[in-house]
């Protein structure tokens, strides 16, 4: 759609119609859009794909609006619509707009014109070396380019970390001007739109229903969308009480592939779609468990979709944190676990969490994956207590300690899980449709869960989709029965779960996956474990120096967040302090209450000891804080951090113990 520019009003062109945005009260009208004459000093500015809506924060961030700057075309999920994933996002505010919109051929005099839709390209450069390089030299140069891969991204984490506490150093403490926050929050909304490749809509098909409840919903005169996966409800509220669906324009968050597959002579698709709830939505220990509304962490619809000619198989998944009141507080590398309220008031939220899934999904196979030993026992035993106590006929409780299974890096013994559910799995179903109709429903859905429902969880729910990819296959006749997937569908496969698992993760925890490289490849190799190794010293940081800021904005799109106090932003320095000297005296032996870590951390304590007692007292303290020129001290403190939680992981990882 076209996008104009008066001094009062941003205006909205789609066909007949015109939708206008005051620029100054953030009120929407919709006007005929075939003369636009009349208006004086009107500019067009460009094209967008869509509104995704209004973010204000009174006193502190005027009302700005969000619309789409970019989209790439991603492939069909429900035939014939397509599906588009954001690229990168225009902010409009009373003043011009945060960046430019691609032109529009009509109202410009260049011969560049610009598609509205932009068509995805994937370009795989394969540059194969020549030479009789043998496969012991490709391991070391993969190994020497991952360490180095690893050692750039720490450098350039550990001097992020250190500009952000340098600026916090020479800023007043306590007193924030109003320009900055509205600099940074519009900043934080680029990198949630930009650069997390986690938005996507389409424009004629409605993606927050899975195909199931496509079917349902055919004989509704009015379909809705879900409103658990309708992330921009409230960012367009006002445009939804204008009553007109030509301006509305719903996006998910989470991840959709579409992989072309070739059986034989056979050509289908084979899809994937992960949908991330609004409802308690944030990052990693900013947002555990339930809430008072049965709302759980992290809780992510995936949907598994083959499309063979006329026929479209679909199965659904689920995954959230488990539905009780619990956190880790803390800033150790593994904070334990804590149960936050009664058992009386937490079997609330949990029963109401489950009449909402049972409304939804008929019956419910839980499948926790939590450790029934050390940290994660509290959390394993207390959710198998309330789901005793709830005793409802249409749920089953499974549980695997994936890390008791699985040591070693035995992530094959999975399939142990696997023939054990297989019986559910079989009664369960799957939706399947053609031209005339659906054939059958899904009759139940598996819950999966660990403590972050992203690493473990990924390798689960991708060996249960295989499973059913291959019972499909049977039905469809792509494929002999009791035979494995087919070797042309393997690839595919793993492509789509191991970026689905990365995309996930990236959202929650601010990182790749771990064990992405078995979920890829089928294999645990090295450069792997160096990876997961990086991608944890990265998520501690992470989780301790950026998620504060980043879940207020994510309150503040979802109207969690109304009112300038209530926006933290994270403080590099005294989380750094707190880290490295949470108490008034030097670390003694056995400090950390290393847990899991185990003994790897005595190197790390007897760093720490010799180092602490230089910037333990008071006064060094104030010094600190109140001295701008404290940015080496900062780079040795965060160096350290880095260094020290890279070696650890990669300890855990090599001993499979991770």
């Amino acid at each position: 759609m076209e996008v104009f520019q008066t001094d009062t009003h941003y205006i909205f062109v789609k066909r007949d119609k015109s939708l206008w945005w005051n620029r100054k009260t953030s009120e929407f009208a919709i006007k005929p859009g075939w003369d636009l004459s009349s208006v004086e000093d009107i500019e067009c500015i460009g094209i967008t794909h869509g509104i995704l809506g209004v973010i204000s924060l009174p006193n502190v961030y005027e009302p700005h609006l969000v619309i789409v700057k970019e989209a790439t075309a991603i492939g069909v999920l429900y035939p014939p619509h397509l599906v588009y994933k954001v690229k990168s996002i225009c902010i409009l505010s009373a003043e011009d707009p945060d960046s430019e919109l691609p032109n529009c051929t009509k109202h410009t005099k260049s011969n560049h014109s610009t598609p509205t839709h932009s068509s995805s390209s994937n370009a795989n450069n394969n540059n194969n070396g020549t030479g009789k390089s043998t496969k012991l030299i490709e391991g070391i140069g993969k190994t020497f380019g991952v360490m180095k891969s690893a050692g750039n991204s720490i450098k350039a984490t550990t001097q992020q970390a250190v500009n952000m506490a340098t600026k916090q150093v020479k800023n007043t403490v306590g007193k924030r001007e109003p320009r900055q926050i509205e600099g940074r929050i519009t900043e934080e909304l680029h990198k949630i739109f930009d650069d997390t490749d986690s938005f996507y809509f389409s424009f004629d098909c409605d993606i927050t229903n899975n195909l199931q409840r496509h079917e349902i919903k055919a004989t509704d005169p009015q379909p809705q969308p879900d409103e658990r996966f309708f992330w921009n409800k409230h960012m367009i509220r006002d445009i939804l009480e204008l009553n007109d669906k030509t301006w509305i324009l719903p996006i998910i968050q989470g991840f959709v592939q579409v992989e072309a597959c070739v059986i034989g002579n056979d050509c289908f698709t084979l899809s994937l779609v992960s949908r991330r709830s609004r409802h308690r939505a944030g990052t990693r220990y900013k947002r555990r468990g339930v809430d008072e509304k049965g709302n759980c962490a992290n809780y992510v619809e995936t949907e598994q979709i083959l499309s063979f000619r006329h026929h479209q198989l679909s199965f659904t998944q689920v995954r959230g944190s488990v539905p009780i009141y619990w956190s880790q507080p803390g800033y150790k590398y593994r904070p334990p676990a804590r149960l936050d309220r009664g058992v009386e008031e937490t079997q609330q939220a949990f029963e109401l969490h489950f009449a909402k899934e049972l409304s939804i999904y008929e019956r419910v196979c839980i499948v926790n994956l939590v450790e029934q030993s050390g940290k994660e026992k509290l959390i394993g035993d207390t959710y198998a207590e309330h789901v005793i106590k709830l005793n409802n006929e249409h749920m089953i409780y499974v549980t695997f300690d994936f890390h008791d299974y699985c040591r070693g890096m035995r992530f094959e013994n999975v399939s142990t899980l696997i023939e054990a559910i297989a019986p559910e799995a079989g009664a369960m179903g799957f939706h399947w449709r053609d031209q005339r109709g659906m054939i059958c429903n899904q009759k139940s859905v598996f819950r999966v869960n660990c403590m972050d429902c992203l690493d473990r969880t990924n390798v689960v729910q991708t060996a249960i989709g295989k499973a059913v990819l291959e019972s499909q296959l049977v039905k469809l006749g792509l494929s002999p029965p009791y035979t494995p997937m087919p070797e042309q569908l393997k690839s595919p496969f793993m492509v789509l779960w191991a970026n689905n698992g990365d995309i996930i993760s990236r959202q929650y925890a601010g990182t790749n996956a771990l064990k992405g490289d078995y979920t890829r490849t089928g294999e645990r190799k090295i450069s792997g474990m160096m990876k997961d190794g990086m991608n944890s010293a990265n998520r501690f940081l992470i989780q301790n120096f950026a998620d504060s800021f980043r879940q207020c904005i994510i309150d503040l799109m979802l109207g969690e967040l109304h009112h300038a106090s209530e926006l933290q932003e994270d403080d590099v320095l005294d989380t750094i302090l707190h880290i490295l000297t949470p108490e008034t005296r030097p670390p003694m032996r056995g400090y950390y209450n290393a847990g899991v870590l185990g003994p790897e951390l005595k190197l790390i304590e007897s760093i720490v000891f010799s180092r602490c007692a230089t910037y333990r007292s008071p006064t060094a303290v104030e010094q600190l804080v109140g001295q701008a020129n404290k940015a080496k001290h900062s780079m040795f403190l965060v160096s350290t951090i880095v260094s020290s939680f890279l070696f650890i992981a990669l300890q855990k990882l090599l001993s499979g113990t991770f």
